[in-house]
């Protein structure tokens, strides 16, 4: 793996429709699935879902390079990561700097945010929360970004594909210029 670049950003921002995009249009990158204690069948990004004892199990065996828990499921980052490509990842912002340690030198964090207005609405067309929780969601507290961290802030409230321009051009800066 040359570098990791862990996606991060409210629910709602479009972190796993940019990833694919991404994904698909640039091949120096691989997505990195991730371990989810949630079933399979909900949806949403493409993970491996696992019950809670089957995630115990793998972490005590060694089988992630990265774990946490959050709103009530853990995750994980399985420890064999794509070879030759950079690899893109839906990270936790309580993470990111365990991932620095971790992913070393290069990892970069690509924080995505959308107009709250943005944000409900893609949160009510995903039908998994009502109106009243989607509210609760967005009115929390989000924790600033760890200081010492290469971030590349985009804003996603627009088309998807400025925002996969933009991300492409932050995230290999020099692909469109030819040497003379």
């Amino acid at each position: 793996m040359t570098r990791v670049i862990g996606v991060v950003g409210p629910s709602g921002v479009g972190k796993d429709t940019l990833m694919a995009a991404l994904a698909d249009c640039e091949p120096r990158l691989a997505l990195i699935r991730r371990v989810i204690t949630r079933p399979a069948t909900a949806g949403g990004e493409d993970f491996e879902g696992v019950t809670e004892a089957e995630f115990a199990a793998r972490c005590a065996a060694g089988e992630f390079v990265l774990d946490w828990a959050a709103h009530g499921l853990c995750y994980g980052i399985p420890a064999a990561l794509p070879v030759g490509r950079d690899g893109l990842v839906n990270l936790s912002r309580s993470v990111l700097r365990q991932a620095a340690q971790v992913f070393g030198p290069g990892f970069t964090v690509l924080a995505l945010q959308a107009a709250p207005e943005v944000l409900a609405a893609r949160l009510l067309a995903r039908g998994r929360e009502d109106a009243a929780t989607i509210a609760a969601r967005l009115a929390r507290r989000v924790d600033p970004l760890p200081e010492g961290l290469d971030v590349v802030t985009l804003d996603n409230s627009g088309p998807l594909a400025l925002t996969v321009a933009a991300a492409r051009a932050a995230l290999y800066p020099n692909s469109g210029r030819r040497a003379i």
